[in-house]
């Protein structure tokens, strides 16, 4: 008896050191049904003098450990964040000339892609996987390549099924005249330029897919959608060599067509412009696009938030958009019945909780594909943050998904791993939450087998079991 009542309270300690959204708080960070996990000051990440901007993720395919690439002026801090209330700052990789309000990152095949409007900055290339042993952190990191065949860049997009880089916001009296450069970064230690668009313009930031939505004129065409100031381009460009153009679309009181994204069908393209909430006065505005006929694009309707904040960086996953919202934080809009003109505010994290108003403050950009669930926010003053919806946090669920049980979890002397299917358990490895393999067992070939782990210390670790399925157990 008295054992169980340690597991669970060791259970409630993992699952309440949180901060959960109460009565309209995380804190001090006004919520809804969004809870804060955790968070680094902008002066833990990167210093005295620190900014935040970009952030992005990566899962490691191995041990299934998450890390968050927070951006600042100074350069990209790696963070882990397998245990998302107590995450890990691994190290910095530096701006590779000087500091810049304005650097992004995105990620392809284990390796962090990074850009910045710094003079001459060019495209640092890290491999990742470098921070599976880091055993004294933070450290200093360097690139693993410095492209220089381009200087400045506001942003890069990434098409992962393809292996193309695109570089959008680069100078306007480059080659392609701020257009998108095409990079193929298929070996990604070895970037080669093969062509670029210049006839759109300037390409402040752009959505790049293979793909297979409604218009069967282009399936599995690669099709860029360019945010181009003034108006949406969408462009193939499947030929890098001879890329066209499809058609270009622009809407009421434009100011400053920002960024974009898809919802997963590709039937929409939700828009959002940076400056009208400044320029014109009207509350934080989203643009929605029915991209149904890309040759075609109509117009949809706009969708008006409750606040005057300004919009800037969104993304789609499942039914929701993520809308990184600068002063007022993250929201989250329920796109379910957007065919039906339709938007829904059903949550928020306002890491910004000085005000609402419409400022170049808060956050910055928002990343939700981790696949724990667990979400990271960037905030241009307020730091990093990582945020989880309220109720969705727990060890016990992370089995049910797999078609293997362990039990008991926690544990402290040994766990009974067991076939749910009659799948046979080949071999199980235990690693710690920086990827470092812990123990090992092989040629067990049973559907049953008993896990001793007298002699690990305390804590989570990950369990992965025939190189192929990973789940969390804590040791107390």
């Amino acid at each position: 008896m008295k054992k169980a009542s340690l597991i669970l309270f060791f259970l409630t300690q993992v699952l309440c050191s949180q901060t959960p959204c109460t009565n309209g708080f995380s804190g001090i960070y006004p919520c809804k049904d969004y809870d804060l996990l955790s968070h680094f000051s902008i002066s833990e990440i990167a210093g005295s003098g620190a900014e935040g901007n970009d952030s992005w993720g990566w899962t490691d395919p191995d041990t299934q450990s998450e890390y968050a690439l927070m951006g600042t002026n100074k350069g990209i801090t790696f963070i882990n964040i397998t245990d998302p209330l107590a995450p890990i700052i691994l190290g910095t990789i530096e701006t590779s000339t000087v500091n810049s309000s304005w650097r992004d990152v995105k990620v392809y095949n284990n390796h962090a892609f990074i850009v910045s409007e710094a003079n001459n900055h060019g495209m640092q290339v890290f491999d990742l996987t470098r921070l599976r042993n880091i055993t004294n952190p933070p450290v200093v990191f360097l690139a693993d390549t410095h492209f220089t065949e381009f200087g400045t860049a506001h942003n890069i997009v990434i098409n992962e099924e393809s292996g193309y880089a695109y570089i959008v916001g680069a100078s306007r009296s480059s080659t392609y005249k701020g257009g998108p450069i095409f990079i193929n970064i298929q070996n990604p230690i070895n970037p080669i330029i093969e062509g670029g668009l210049s006839e759109g313009g300037y390409a402040h930031d752009a959505q790049v897919i293979t793909y297979n939505g409604p218009d069967s004129d282009y399936t599995s065409k690669e099709i860029l959608i360019g945010s181009n100031e003034s108006e949406v381009v969408i462009a193939d460009v499947t030929n890098k060599a001879n890329p066209t153009i499809i058609s270009t679309i622009s809407y009421t009181d434009v100011r400053y067509a920002h960024q974009g994204w898809f919802t997963e069908d590709l039937k929409y393209f939700i828009l959002g412009d940076e400056l009208d909430e400044l320029r014109i006065g009207n509350g934080t505005k989203t643009v929605v696009f029915d991209f149904t006929d890309l040759d075609n694009p109509l117009h949809h309707f706009d969708y008006f938030g409750r606040t005057a904040a300004i919009d800037h960086n969104g993304y789609v996953k499942d039914n929701i958009y993520y809308q990184a919202s600068y002063t007022a934080g993250l929201r989250m809009l329920d796109i379910s019945d957007i065919k039906n003109k339709n938007m829904t505010e059903v949550g928020y994290f306002d890491t910004y909780p000085n005000n609402n108003n419409t400022a170049f403050n808060g956050a910055w950009n928002v990343y939700p594909y981790f696949p724990s669930g667990n979400i990271i926010i960037s905030d241009i003053d307020n730091g990093f943050f990582v945020i989880r919806k309220s109720g969705t946090l727990s060890l016990e669920n992370q089995n049910l998904e797999l078609g293997f049980s362990m039990f008991p979890n926690p544990a402290s002397n040994q766990t009974t791993i067991k076939s749910l299917n009659n799948e046979s358990i080949k071999n199980i490895k235990v690693y710690s939450l920086v990827g470092q393999k812990i123990a090992e067992e092989n040629n067990i070939n049973n559907t049953q087998f008993q896990l001793n782990i007298g002699n690990i210390k305390k804590g989570i670790y990950f369990i992965k079991i025939n190189d192929n399925q990973t789940t969390k157990l804590v040791v107390n």
